[in-house]
């Protein structure tokens, strides 16, 4: 995406844009608009930089509120986490991706 977007470094994004996760604080979405700008944070080693997306603040739209219908949707996903695919058990926590089972689980493999 940056071979036509302008890019910033880290923390030198100019007023009037924000990430994701800003306009999330900010009571915002994207809105469907299409990503304006990258912000660059570099790292050690040699490693490629850290790269987060900037939308316009004044096209960004309100979040939507969340519906009876959405909440139980998202409590039945969450309660879907925390099942340990291997012994069946309420693992009692969102059981890590990386695990792919609870901790006594994937202690025993």
């Amino acid at each position: 995406m940056s071979d036509t977007l302008p890019v910033y470094p880290w923390r030198l994004a100019p007023e009037g844009l924000a990430t994701r996760r800003q306009l999330r604080a900010m009571g915002l979405r994207p809105g469907g608009q299409p990503v304006v700008a990258e912000l660059q944070r570099p790292r050690r080693r040699g490693r490629p930089p850290l790269v987060g997306y900037l939308y316009r603040v004044a096209q960004a739209k309100p979040v939507r509120p969340m519906t009876e219908g959405r909440s139980r949707a998202l409590a039945a996903a969450l309660r879907a986490r925390r099942i340990c695919p291997q012994c069946r058990r309420d693992a009692g926590y969102c059981i890590p991706r990386s695990l792919g089972a609870c901790v006594p689980c994937a202690d025993n493999h």
